[in-house]
């Protein structure tokens, strides 16, 4: 897939009017469905990661009140690999009657700029459902590391060049490059370890196996709590609420850095326009929930709450920041 051809991920209307109209009768059955009988099974979320990171927690909190919103359960499947590639090709390939949903973190706007040949095209084959989280990420190190703040940090690693390694979910992640243009930006030297997923990545930092990490409170909150994991600056503004004494970027001298993370869903294109809205509407209900909400807010992160489209822009806005990113710091996964 060629991310270079900015097609628009939302525009197929005339192909579904076009089918509409030549098969008559016929009973299609995401069609039907979209008529008035869907949800008639299960639903289920793909998760390009591993069980345990931020995406992961994000997803099964929103599906477990979702579930009971549509009467049907809504199932968790993670399907790490790849890059968030596997997981993704699999939604792209499913068929578009709304039972197949992609939990869409920031790699969907990365990896076709990383990657040489991708199996689906995400402005193509994808269109927006809703956005469902926002989440600050944070420079964190191990508690063995001996750097209490951001500066001390860049002065270790710089003492020692190419002798530090940083976590990542997996290669083309957005903690992957949001690493390498912190490396770039202070001038430093660390080597990269992609894990699979934020959770086994978190887990290993606090093991002191890896030195340092870019990751969301979602994933580390337990292990900064427990002491095995220390935060060094917001990758980003404002301040996390829940660690309060953490400095933002600007503070801590590194002006303008900014890496927050997000996830949504999307759907196959060619999901009827009657079964996203449904799912847009009550996912609005279910990020509004007061147990959502402080859950949320209790890891870190807030509720998105919004239009179809308005996700549609957060994802286009992010394509032309990490396709600039990715260049910059040459990031080729084959």
């Amino acid at each position: 897939m060629s991310e270079h051809r900015h097609e628009d991920a939302c525009a197929r209307p005339g192909r579904r009017a076009l089918l509409l109209g030549s098969l008559g009768t016929l009973a299609l059955p995401g069609l039907a469905q979209a008529q008035g009988d869907w949800p008639a099974r299960n639903i289920r979320i793909v998760v390009p990661f591993a069980p345990g990171g931020s995406s992961d927690v994000s997803a099964r909190l929103v599906a477990n009140h979702l579930g009971t919103r549509l009467g049907r359960t809504v199932v968790v499947d993670n399907k790490p690999g790849a890059a968030t590639v596997i997981g993704t090709q699999e939604v792209a390939r499913s068929a578009p009657d709304g039972y197949t949903l992609l939990l869409t973190p920031p790699p969907f706007a990365i990896v076709p700029f990383a990657y040489a040949n991708l199996p689906f095209n995400s402005e193509r084959d994808f269109r927006p459902v809703a956005l469902l989280v926002l989440s600050p990420n944070a420079l964190m190190v191990s508690s063995d590391v001996p750097a209490r703040s951001f500066e001390e940090f860049v002065a270790l690693a710089k003492s020692r060049p190419g002798g530090m390694n940083y976590a990542s979910p997996g290669n083309g992640s957005l903690p992957h490059v949001a690493f390498e243009l912190l490396k770039l930006r202070a001038g430093i030297d660390l080597v990269h370890v992609p894990y699979r997923g934020g959770g086994p990545a978190v887990a290993d930092l606090a093991a002191g196996r890896v030195q340092a990490m870019i990751a969301s409170p979602l994933e580390a909150a337990g292990q900064v709590q427990a002491g095995r994991v220390r935060p060094l600056m917001v990758a980003g503004a404002p301040r996390i609420s829940a660690w309060p004494e953490v400095p933002t970027a600007d503070e801590a001298g590194l002006a303008g850095f900014s890496t927050p993370g997000w996830f949504g869903l999307t759907a196959p294109s060619g999901v009827p326009d009657a079964i996203v809205q449904r799912l847009n509407t009550e996912i609005q209900a279910v990020l509004r929930l007061p147990e959502v909400t402080s859950r949320l807010a209790d890891m870190g992160a807030s509720a998105a709450p919004g239009s179809p489209q308005a996700f549609g822009e957060l994802i286009a806005t992010q394509r032309t920041q990490w396709a600039e990113a990715v260049r910059a710091a040459g990031i080729r996964i084959e």
